[in-house]
C-alpha cells in the first residue's frame, strides 16, 4: 500500500473512531462488541468499506476505551480553566482520540496526531475548538518525553 493511501485509511479510520467515541460518550453500550458490530456493519452500508478497512479506527476505539480514565485525567490536568463537564463532547472526542495516540502509539509522531485532530476539529467542530485542542495537545507534547517529529 503507497504511503498516500495508507494516510487516506487511517483518515478514514480516524473519522470512523472519532464518530463511534462521540456517540459512545453520549450513550455508553452494555456490550461494546455488539455494539461496535452495528457499528462497523452500518458504517460498511453507507460508504462501502469492509470492516477491515477501518482496522486502524477499530483500535483507537478499544484503546482510548481501555484507557479512559487516565486519559481524561491527562485532559482535567492540561485544560487550565476549563471544566472537564463543560468541554464539547466532540471536541472531548477528538482530544481523546489525539491523546490516546501520542501516549501509548509510539509509531505515531505527535505531531502528526496534533494535526490530524485539528483537522478533525476543523471538519466537525466549531472555529474556536481548533485553538482550545492545539493548546492542549501542544503543552501535552512537551511532556511525552520523545522526539514530536519521530516515531519510537
Amino acid at each position: 500500500m503507497s504511503n498516500k493511501a495508507l494516510f487516506a485509511q487511517r483518515r478514514d479510520g480516524r473519522v470512523a473512531a472519532l464518530q463511534y467515541l462521540y456517540s459512545w460518550s453520549l450513550n455508553r453500550p452494555e456490550r461494546l462488541a455488539d455494539d461496535l458490530n452495528l457499528f462497523f456493519e452500518n458504517l460498511q452500508i453507507a460508504d462501502g468499506k469492509p470492516r477491515e478497512h477501518y482496522a486502524f479506527g477499530e483500535e483507537l476505539i478499544h484503546g482510548v476505551i481501555e484507557h479512559g480514565d487516565d486519559i481524561d485525567g491527562r485532559i482535567r490536568g492540561l485544560a487550565q480553566n476549563w471544566d472537564f463537564d463543560r468541554i464539547a463532547r466532540i471536541d472531548l472526542a477528538i482530544l481523546r482520540l489525539a491523546i490516546f495516540e501520542m501516549v501509548y502509539r509510539k509509531d505515531i509522531p505527535p505531531v502528526v496526531s496534533i494535526n490530524e485532530a485539528i483537522d478533525l476539529s476543523k471538519q466537525f467542530s466549531n472555529a474556536d475548538a481548533k485553538r482550545f485542542i492545539n493548546g492542549i495537545l501542544d503543552k501535552l507534547k512537551d511532556q511525552v518525553g520523545r522526539d514530536a517529529r519521530k516515531v519510537t
